[in-house]
């Protein structure tokens, strides 16, 4: 039988054969501290449990497909407080950040087009794009310099005529990286110049620990050409409720972009009503969960930059540290990690960096942690992998 060619550009996801060390690794009784995903352990806000509880309606009905007024409205005042003002018709809900990040290069891109995307990038991108027929064209960006971009021409010289867009993480999963302002303002210039859409990708937004941030819905001069990808996964620490959205100041994007939310019917009620109670949230429980996740940072880091031969900038954003290390296959690194090395019992699970970039033969000597276990734990996970690297290097003179 015919499998389409589509899907076998797909990759499946590389961590797979990792998870199989890290069960062998449990299985002979060590334990396994994961700091290979983006999974945070922060309490969900009790609203989101409480407002599905309360929900006395006998019949589940479909929401609409645009998303449920009230929560619209709230993601309305979210934006506001970023002085980002959006219309009720500029806003749909999607079933997590990826289906906006799928949807937008639906409406954008056709068959044959690339996007533009820093290196390196969100793996999934590329999963996205290769299921729909595009291309991505990576601008590398460099450890050394903690992740930002290069100069303008760097970037313009890998756009070409069948260049759609220019897609970016800010703040940046794996990178942590915070664009400065006079990088966005960069990216909107090169957009409007070269008649390009931005897909920024903002999940991260309230994760930034030193320093400005500057949205792309801030840069006026390039409002019509801006889409914006959020979620409510990481900011309230609810990944499994798969509720975000996508918002732009463009009306002919937004009125095709309803074409796939009305495709796909509706985005699950229950999850819709538990968000709006996410987005009333007290700006003191963010505040909290920020000043947690900038403590676990500088936990992990200051840790991992006292071996020598590691190269790391200080994160400012997101919950994920890149670090480039004095090994040739970091890939090989972490399955001895979960294979043959322990210290008291434990180990550590870190991801491999070369399923991040698009450019063959990058990443391969670079991880990306995770800072997602609480302080204690990860003050733990921490030493056990500094004691690893050190071992490993040791080995392998």
């Amino acid at each position: 039988m015919k499998i389409s060619k589509r899907i076998g550009n797909v990759e499946a996801s590389t961590i797979m054969e990792l998870l199989t060390y890290s069960a062998e690794a449990k299985k002979s009784g060590k334990k396994v501290y994961h700091l290979n995903i983006g999974q945070p352990d922060i309490k969900t806000p009790q609203g989101f449990v409480d407002a599905i509880r309360n929900h006395k309606e006998e019949v589940l009905e479909y929401a609409l497909s645009e998303g449920l007024p009230e929560l619209i409205e709230v993601i309305q005042k979210y934006y506001k407080g970023y002085n980002i003002k959006f219309n009720k018709d500029e806003i749909l809900i999607v079933n997590g950040g990826s289906e906006a990040l799928l949807f937008a290069m639906l409406t954008i891109c056709d068959e044959g087009d690339n996007i533009i995307v820093p290196e390196p990038f969100y793996s999934n991108y590329s999963s996205f794009a290769n299921a729909v027929g595009v291309t991505i064209r990576p601008v590398t960006t460099y450890a050394e310099n903690g992740f930002h971009l290069p100069k303008k021409e760097e970037i313009l010289a890998k756009i070409d005529e069948n260049t759609s867009a220019i897609l970016l993480s800010n703040p940046g999963n794996p990178t942590g990286v915070v664009y400065t302002k006079e990088e966005i303002q960069m990216i909107a210039e090169i957009a409007k110049e070269k008649n390009l859409w931005v897909i920024a990708d903002e999940v991260y937004r309230e994760f930034v620990y030193e320093g400005e941030y500057t949205s792309f819905g801030n840069i006026e001069a390039a409002a019509d050409r801006v889409i914006i990808v959020d979620s409510v996964s990481k900011r309230y620490s609810a990944c499994g409720a798969r509720i975000g959205s996508i918002a732009s100041k463009n009306k002919t994007v937004m009125t095709e972009l309803l074409k796939l939310c009305q495709a796909r019917l509706s985005v699950p009620t229950l999850e819709q009503i538990g968000a709006v109670e996410l987005y009333k949230t007290p700006s003191s429980y963010l505040k909290e969960v920020n000043e947690e996740y900038r403590e676990r940072r500088d936990v992990l880091y200051n840790e991992l930059i006292k071996v020598p031969g590691v190269v790391c900038k200080k994160p400012t954003g997101a919950f994920y540290i890149m670090a480039k290390l004095p090994v040739e296959s970091a890939d090989d690194f972490v399955k001895w990690l979960l294979k043959d090395f322990e210290m008291e019992g434990k180990t550590v699970m870190p991801c491999p960096a070369e399923g991040f970039y698009g450019t063959e033969g990058l990443g391969k000597d670079e991880i990306r942690l995770a800072y997602v276990l609480e302080k204690e734990t990860l003050e733990d996970a921490a030493r056990i992998l500094k004691e690893g690297l050190n071992e490993y290097l040791k080995l392998n003179k």
